[in-house]
């Protein structure tokens, strides 16, 4: 992108996709290359929004933003 404002835009709008995770952590599928029921994901246009669920902590943790083009995302755990 190289309308720095749009990029702006845009990220708003997957952040905008993320807003309601914490309270519904389940909503996003298991992430199937990491095959662990806490990285989840949800895919909003040609992004996957990776996210970690700490049910001890009542919390999620955005882990990365990923434009499924790129093949698989590698995650610092």
């Amino acid at each position: 992108m190289d309308d720095p404002d749009q990029a702006e835009r845009f990220g708003r709008f997957l952040i905008h996709h993320t807003r309601n995770l914490g309270q519904f952590p389940g909503r996003g599928r298991i992430v199937p290359e990491f095959e662990d029921e806490a990285i989840r994901e949800i895919i909003v246009r040609a992004y996957r929004i990776i996210y970690r669920v700490n049910h001890a902590q009542h919390s999620i943790e955005i882990i990365r933003f990923w434009h499924a083009g790129r093949g698989i995302p590698k995650l610092i755990m």
